[in-house]
């Protein structure tokens, strides 16, 4: 859903070791960061939540005609003037350079001696989706071993050959397409697959590996960042494959059970969706130079404070308008606003920041070393009330 908040974003320099401790907002060198209160006084920890409400402020390096950039009034939902608190929202993005990949299982086999049955891979990101209708979908057919039934000539596929069946699968998934034709593309060319236990635990585990980082091009104009993720979901069944495979005719006959044991996430607060992030909330911030525009959206005047190969925890404010009541001059469209402040992770800076917002804030803000498995942690704040909750999935 797209987010239609005005925002303001602050970077902090990679150079900057702590907060503004004296003087105000005037004072500020090129690309320093810090909190102010409604007197323009220097915002700490320790007074930020008495203050009728507080800005955030970063020195400029263009100064021709405009003082340092600074946010709106913002006022969390603590101290004397609580009631006057107009954060409908706050959290916390802790940054993850690695994005984890997804995991499935598939067990519990119900297949009986000699039976054909299939297996469907049906793979989705955003570069997948471009070139194929319903994702990348590839099926593998084999049959299962023969083996001695009994007196019961359909019962399930035993334990001593359930290892064999599972074997025979994950050596037909890592056959390579045959040919030249480019559209035969072998699954193992985005999966890994393995056997996992042995007998009658035996259990296929596919395993999506970690997308290609595409290059960046040489126009500054340009907007180089996508996210992306790849997911994928698991079928198997009985019978052959079928030319209806794609448009998920093979949800019938289901003989095995997938398991998604790990999902697959995103990268957060790398370098490169920062430097994105600048270019993205820049374009109406410029107070001048507008004849920079080389194209609708972007002015090549913005300021870039971002440090290559860091990764940035980012933090997110978002408002109302303080005391619309006092702006009388007419009907207008309320619009809510946002800060994004984005710090060096680890970084004294962010710790700094961390002590100041969850002052105002009345929060309690976790810090990277506690992220191990790069879950992403959000700490949410609002006039009712908080709540915080930790995910490490998301929906395939």
């Amino acid at each position: 859903m797209a987010d239609f908040s005005l925002t303001t974003l602050f970077v902090v320099p990679s150079t900057q070791a702590a907060l503004p401790t004296a003087n105000s907002t005037q004072d500020l060198v090129q690309g320093q960061v810090g909190f102010f209160l409604n007197d323009y006084s220097v915002g700490t920890a320790g007074n930020v939540a008495a203050a009728p409400y507080f800005y955030v402020a970063q020195g400029r390096q263009n100064t021709y005609l405009q003082g340092s950039k600074r946010s709106d009034k913002i006022k969390g939902p603590v101290g004397a003037t609580a009631a006057n608190a107009n954060v409908t929202e706050f959290y916390k993005v802790l940054g993850c350079a690695t994005a984890m990949v997804q995991i499935t299982e598939v067990t519990n086999f119900h297949v009986q001696c000699g039976d054909i049955f299939t297996l469907t891979i049906r793979a989705h990101s955003s570069y997948i989706d471009t070139l194929y209708f319903n994702g990348l979908t590839r099926s593998v057919t084999i049959q299962a071993p023969c083996c001695a039934c009994g007196a019961d000539p359909c019962p399930d596929i035993a334990a001593v050959d359930m290892q064999a069946l599972v074997d025979k699968l994950v050596a037909k998934l890592q056959e390579q397409a045959p040919g030249n034709n480019p559209d035969n593309v072998s699954l193992n060319n985005f999966f890994t697959f393995a056997r996992g236990g042995s007998g009658a635990s035996s259990k296929l585990v596919i395993t999506g590996k970690a997308l290609t980082k595409y290059g960046q091009p040489c126009d500054v104009a340009a907007f180089p960042h996508e996210y992306d993720r790849m997911w994928f979901r698991t079928f198997v069944y009985e019978g052959p494959a079928t030319t209806a495979d794609f448009i998920v005719a093979d949800n019938c006959n289901i003989v095995a059970t997938p398991n998604i044991i790990q999902r697959s996430s995103y990268p957060t607060g790398t370098s490169e969706e920062i430097k994105q992030l600048q270019k993205n909330y820049y374009s109406y911030q410029a107070g001048y130079l507008k004849h920079l525009y080389r194209m609708m959206g972007y002015n090549a005047n913005y300021e870039d404070y971002v440090l290559d190969g860091a990764v940035y925890d980012t933090y997110y404010i978002k408002f109302n308008e303080f005391d619309k009541a006092a702006y009388q001059w007419g009907d207008y469209i309320p619009t809510d606003e946002m800060v994004i402040i984005a710090a060096v992770a680890g970084s004294a800076i962010a710790t700094a920041i961390d002590g100041v917002l969850a002052a105002a804030m009345g929060v309690t803000i976790a810090s990277a070393t506690v992220n191990a498995a790069c879950a992403t942690t959000t700490t949410t704040t609002t006039v009712a009330g908080t709540t915080t909750t930790t995910t490490s999935t998301l929906i395939p």
